[in-house]
């Protein structure tokens, strides 16, 4: 019988203890503290009082009233003298004027092209009260365009005045001879401005040509108008109305008026004797101009339930009707600045404007518009960031501003005058801005306010709320209505600096 060895191989397992996983830790203050450490210190420490989140549940949290970014100081409405206008409206009564348009001609433009209206060239003396349109037209089509450069001379002082110059774009220094033989900037001219019509009327037989008492030198890049007088003699040829018109210019007697174009009032002074005294009367505007009040308005609805349930501590009709208040506030005090009709800006005389003369506003800027509302001027008015723009300029020439105290409120100020601050006179898509001065009162001839007291339902001088009812949709609604307006007395009470540039980089060195 055959053996067989099996060989059986043991294989031996060793098996070790399961070790525990290390238990959670958590670092705090710096030291490793295990979760039992944790709860044990917890135990240790129990809370002994009312904790604050548990307390806020029954405090009463202190609220303030609702803000709104949108209210501003309103310099405006607090400092022009308010008159009430009765019936609505406010006649402005003056002396007969001779003086008229606005002293400025327009343009159209297609793309670069620029052509003057028409009928604008009744703006210019010689051409004033001409209403032919089709030689108007025509007398139009002659201009031709210019393109100048900074420094560029127009017109040379000496030289024949040969042409008639429309300015649509830029600004332009007229120099003149000073008093020592030097020169002397006369004025700047810009947009609208003209010079050289005498050259419509042309030179009396015998007579020799008028020559120009000024150089016109381009301050910016510019484009004008131009229409030589040989041109204008053609078609002045062509039409017998206008030469007709033109030869009542010439041989017409100019009517007697004073400095600011008003008719003159005859008088004798410095006489001796029995003289014979001048007889005379003061003529009035025969249309004279009327400004009613303009009004803005809303209606303000709030729910029932808002005002039934939500009413403490607050009474919330009374905070919507504060903040709509404010909110009819400012736009009031935006319509006295802009208006088209009677806001400052657009009721500013012609002969009541200047520009800068080197964009950004100066001291010798400032100095001019008060040479131009020298009686009894009142106060500067500018946006914030032309008075920025001033201080930088002051600061360049090594000039501070006067401080001005105003009702406890300090205000920079220059030559005693104050400059407030107004957020509605605005900045043009190219950063420049206007800076206005005024005189104001009735007594001063100056710029007034318009309103009217009384009114039913008055809430606040000039400003009404009147009770409208509930509708069906449980909405309570009130009408909130402002009447206002502003009037200038006589022009020299407004004066403007156009063309201020508010941006940075353009102090002097």
């Amino acid at each position: 019988m055959a053996h067989c060895d099996l060989a059986i191989t043991v294989c031996s397992v060793s098996v070790g203890r399961t070790r525990p996983f290390p238990a959670a830790r958590r670092r705090i203050g710096g030291v490793d503290v295990t979760e039992q450490q944790e709860q044990q210190g917890q135990q240790d420490q129990q809370q002994l009082s009312l904790g604050t989140a548990a307390a806020r549940n029954l405090a009463t949290t202190t609220k303030s009233v609702p803000q709104m970014q949108g209210i501003t100081s309103r310099w405006l409405l607090k400092l022009l003298p308010w008159v009430q206008a009765a019936g609505g409206a406010y006649r402005v009564n003056r002396r007969l004027t001779y003086t008229l348009g606005d002293g400025r001609v327009s343009f159209v433009n297609t793309g670069a092209d620029i052509r003057v209206i028409p009928r604008e060239l009744g703006e210019l003396p010689p051409l004033r009260g001409y209403d032919d349109d089709l030689t108007l037209d025509a007398i139009a089509g002659r201009f031709t365009q210019q393109e100048y450069e900074p420094g560029d001379v127009v017109v040379e002082r000496g030289t024949p005045v040969d042409r008639v110059v429309l300015v649509a774009h830029g600004k332009l220094s007229q120099i003149g001879a000073g008093e020592y033989g030097t020169d002397a900037v006369h004025a700047t001219l810009a947009n609208g401005d003209f010079f050289g019509e005498q050259a419509l009327v042309g030179t009396a037989e015998g007579a020799e040509q008028e020559r120009w008492e000024y150089t016109v030198k381009a301050l910016t890049a510019c484009t004008i108008l131009s229409m030589s007088a040989s041109d204008f003699q053609e078609t002045l040829g062509q039409s017998s109305s206008l030469q007709a018109h033109i030869d009542e210019f010439r041989s017409g007697p100019a009517r007697a008026h004073n400095e600011h174009g008003e008719a003159t009032i005859d008088l004798a002074s410095g006489h001796e004797g029995e003289p014979t005294l001048p007889g005379t009367y003061v003529d009035y505007e025969l249309r004279p101009r009327e400004y009613e009040l303009s009004v803005a308005q809303t209606v303000l609805r709030v729910h029932t339930r808002v005002a039934d349930l939500y009413n403490e501590p607050m009474d919330q009709v009374e905070q919507q009707l504060r903040l709509t208040v404010e909110a009819l506030r400012e736009r009031q005090e935006h319509e006295i600045v802009n208006n088209r009709g009677f806001g400052l800006l657009h009721n500013t005389d012609l002969s009541q404007r200047i520009h800068t003369r080197s964009g950004p506003p100066t001291p010798d800027d400032l100095d001019d518009l008060l040479a131009l509302v020298w009686k009894d001027p009142a106060f500067f008015l500018a946006h914030p960031k032309s008075i920025a723009a001033f201080g930088r300029e002051c600061s360049a020439r090594g000039v501070y501003p006067d401080s001005v105290d105003v009702g406890g409120h300090k205000v920079p100020g220059w030559r005693g005058v104050p400059i407030f601050p107004c957020n509605k006179i605005p900045i043009s898509r190219t950063r420049t801005s206007s800076i206005l001065l005024m005189r104001t009162g009735e007594e001063a001839q100056g710029v007034v306010g318009l309103h009217q007291v009384g009114l039913p339902d008055e809430y606040q001088p000039g400003l009404s709320v009147r009770y409208m009812g509930i509708d069906e949709k449980a909405l309570i609604s009130y009408l909130v209505s402002a009447y206002y307006s502003a009037a200038v007395l006589v022009p020299d009470a407004l004066g403007m600096l156009e063309s201020v540039e508010v941006s940075h980089g353009g102090a002097a060195s």
